[in-house]
């Protein structure tokens, strides 16, 4: 299964309680299409004392969000494009559909 977007992707969330917000994705879970963005879908996380975390308490973290209410940021315009596919060197690359520009580094 592939996605349209990977991680170190810049995205702008385009469904949601976030909708609107851009972040970076930090994790990408493809066998269930879903995405990990920075500082998207905060989630108090209820944690027992550890030995790694002697106080306990509530954390906020990041929850994964379906790929699908994700969008790639096109590298040239700033704005949320979709995502096509070219053979360049015999190599299958991402491009931006509005641009044009690689999304591939």
């Amino acid at each position: 299964m592939s996605m349209h977007v990977k991680k170190g992707d810049t995205v702008k969330i385009i469904s949601g309680k976030d909708k609107g917000k851009q972040g970076v994705i930090l994790e990408a879970f493809p066998k269930k299409s879903r995405v990990l963005v920075e500082g998207i879908n905060m989630v108090k996380k209820h944690a027992k004392p550890s030995q790694d975390n002697p106080q306990g308490g509530i954390l906020n973290q990041e929850a994964p969000i379906h790929s699908s209410n994700v969008m790639p940021i096109d590298p040239k315009s700033g704005e949320p494009t979709r995502v096509g596919h070219k053979v360049e060197n015999g190599k299958k690359v991402r491009i931006a559909k509005k641009s044009g520009e690689l999304l591939d580094k």
